[in-house]
């Protein structure tokens, strides 16, 4: 977001508490004084292992090069497959924390912060534009490794306010899908969408040789299935996979909350929007990595 227009978020909300109007109507004047942006693109990007954050392989690489070819955005809001809730819920705070959840990794690892700004008033734009959930603000979540992860190699300055959409892990697909839906209008806005996950993980089959390169035959199987009906536009056969893959399925994902984040990025695809391949491999045999942009 340009400084002219925080400045202006920033009185519009004064206004509104020494006036009395409604931060809500407040919020709804500021999405319209915002300077719209060519159509940002979407994101679903494979994170994988923590270390790749800070190791210097091709991953991290991939998502340096992200952060210089991508038009900068006024905000990053990303929907990361490690913040499960009961409900959907946004943050709304101004200094998310960095939040190490993970074990057994190296100190320089739990070193690493990421002190981007948070962004309430892109989150109350969400909570309005989505009608199809209640969504609640959360104050007490920040920014977990599925989001820090990847933007500390892709904006390191971390300069650009980001805020994060968490996942109900008992509705079904067609809820995520529908919520991604309804969060278009951020792109027009400059907001870059990132789904932080994995196409396929299973980490009870990992290859902890450190080789990985044999590929298990239903890892591969789901990972060719989703690519072909990604590429097909056949979002159907996406929502429906689990029954249509059966036994693949629960392979692929015995949890599926790292796929979860690909269908709100699904959902914000547009008609005939390009679809991008990369990092389209397998880490440890039963981690994709394969990711997309979408625009």
């Amino acid at each position: 977001m340009q400084r002219r227009e925080l400045l202006k978020a920033g009185g519009l909300l004064a206004i509104a508490q020494l006036t009395g109007m409604s931060t809500l109507s407040a919020l709804t004047k500021l999405g319209e004084t915002l300077a719209p942006s060519p159509l940002m693109p979407v994101l679903f990007i494979g994170h994988g292992n923590p270390m790749n954050a800070i190791e210097d392989n091709a991953y991290h690489k991939s998502w340096q090069a992200l952060g210089k070819q991508l038009p900068r955005p006024q905000a990053i809001l990303s929907v990361s497959a490690h913040w499960i809730t009961k409900g959907t819920r946004v943050t709304g705070n101004t200094h998310p924390k960095t939040i190490h959840d993970f074990g057994g990794f190296p100190k320089q690892l739990f070193d690493q912060q990421y002190p981007a700004p948070g962004s309430p008033q892109f989150a109350e734009m969400a909570k309005k534009l989505v009608t199809h959930s209640h969504i609640q603000t959360d104050d007490s979540w920040g920014l977990d490794h599925g989001t820090w992860s990847v933007l500390l190699p892709m904006y390191p300055a971390a300069d650009i306010p980001v805020f994060q959409l968490s996942l109900d892990y008992d509705q079904p697909t067609s809820y995520h899908y529908e919520i991604g839906k309804q969060l278009g209008k951020l792109r027009e806005k400059g907001v870059l969408i990132i789904g932080s996950g994995n196409l396929v993980h299973n980490l009870g089959a990992v290859d902890w040789s450190g080789t990985g390169k044999k590929v298990y035959d239903w890892a591969q199987e789901f990972d060719t299935r989703f690519t072909q009906w990604i590429e097909k536009g056949d979002h159907a056969s996406v929502l429906n996979y689990q029954k249509i893959l059966g036994n693949t399925a629960t392979m692929a994902h015995p949890t599926y909350d790292h796929l979860l984040p690909l269908f709100y990025i699904l959902g914000l695809q547009q008609k005939n929007e390009k679809i991008t391949w990369f990092n389209d491999r397998f880490d440890m045999s039963s981690i994709s990595m394969r990711s997309m942009i979408i625009g």
